[in-house]
């Protein structure tokens, strides 16, 4: 009968031990919504890069390539020089928080403010709005992880992103990063009502110098007769060096 007691005693404190590390090593380990999305922005993040790659746009007429190639600094500069017939040396520069285009046939450099920033690029499902943003989204969203879910076979943290303030495109967003790798898979642009904008889809990734960043993603217009834009890296290099005054509005025109 003693032994009986003891056994029962071990076998309690076992059972109250197993409860309470199933309750502390979540909390332990699990990783918090912001040190996610930090991860995930530095995948994205490079000191500079040379990039070429392509845009296809889908509709009801087809598909249209525009090609491009770009400098990038960080994550707030940046030049997009599009080489495809149709739009050959048309410019996008992005400097901070400013935008700018050019267009060659008109020798014309136009800074775009208000309205202007929800326009379509070359008709794509891009905005030059989604081209803008603070200099890391912490910035302008607060986060919260609301659980995990698999998207294409990948676990993936699933994190809401609420605007700070309305200097941002999109007033909520949702965004599933992989667990593992932590690239962006999935996300979801939302409106101050609750209607969803856009769908962006990670098909593809790239791995370059230690980073794993997406390399063939496809956005959705949820507000236009779309068959959804994708973009297309074909080359990437990191670390490189820039050529001189590559983001000044002198060299925009040349």
């Amino acid at each position: 009968m003693q032994y009986l007691r003891i056994a029962r005693r071990k076998a309690w404190r076992i059972g109250l031990l197993v409860a309470l590390a199933a309750l502390v090593a979540p909390s332990a380990f699990a990783l918090s919504a912001d040190e996610i999305i930090e991860r995930m922005e530095d995948n994205q993040t490079h000191p500079t890069s040379y990039i070429e790659g392509e845009m296809v746009i889908t509709d009801r007429f087809g598909d249209r390539v525009s090609t491009f190639f770009a400098h990038t600094e960080g994550d707030d500069r940046f030049l997009v020089e599009f080489t495809s017939r149709d739009e050959e040396g048309q410019r996008v520069l992005r400097r901070n928080d400013d935008l700018y285009l050019y267009y060659p046939d008109a020798r014309e450099t136009i800074r775009l403010t208000g309205s202007a920033l929800r326009d379509s690029l070359l008709g794509s499902d891009i905005s030059y709005e989604d081209m803008t943003g603070g200099r890391g989204l912490a910035e302008d969203y607060k986060f919260e992880l609301l659980g995990e879910e698999t998207v294409d076979d990948r676990r993936c943290y699933k994190i809401e992103l609420t605007a700070r303030g309305t200097n941002v495109a999109y007033p909520k967003q949702i965004y599933w990063v992989d667990s593992e790798d932590f690239v962006l898979r999935k996300s979801e642009q939302y409106a101050r009502a609750g209607r969803k904008l856009k769908v962006t889809e990670v098909l593809e990734t790239m791995e370059q110098d230690g980073y794993i960043f997406p390399a063939r993603i496809r956005i959705t217009d949820q507000t236009r007769r779309s068959s959804g834009t994708e973009m297309i890296l074909h080359q990437v290099d990191i670390g490189v060096d820039l050529p001189r005054g590559v983001f000044s509005l002198e060299q925009l025109t040349w």
